[in-house]
């Protein structure tokens, strides 16, 4: 068997805030053994779970890594502007008229991530 993805490592300033934002967006939880001040926390999810790094240096170029995330139970759209009330910005809008196309987003910290088409949106309109 190959290897698998068991985390992705995100560097911050404030791991305990930064991943209770992104358990929020998973609809996930914060580790049990996590708490605020803590220099390390995780957030569990289907496929692999992200763990947060409380670094000194702040962030100060692109990611060269991102998340793209698919919704699940609601449509692209949908789910951008229930991430933007979670505190997320808009970076850059490559939505497409006829529903193609996805949205860059930046998490509190700045981190970028894309938000795809959901798969029943995909079907419609493939």
């Amino acid at each position: 068997m190959s290897s698998l993805v068991r985390h992705v490592t995100i560097d911050c300033a404030d791991a305990y805030a930064l991943a209770t934002f992104w358990a929020k967006v998973l609809d996930s939880k914060v580790s049990d053994d996590d708490e605020p001040g803590d220099e390390e926390a995780l957030v569990e999810s289907a496929g692999a779970g992200l763990l947060f790094i409380q670094v000194p240096e702040p962030k100060a170029t692109k990611n060269r890594v991102h998340l793209d995330l698919q919704p699940q139970d609601r449509t692209r759209d949908e789910e951008v502007e229930r991430l933007l009330g979670l505190g997320a910005t808009l970076l850059d809008d490559r939505r497409n008229t006829d529903g193609t196309g996805w949205a860059t987003l930046a998490d509190p910290e700045g981190n970028e991530f894309c938000v795809e088409r959901s798969a029943a949106e995909r079907t419609a309109t493939s």
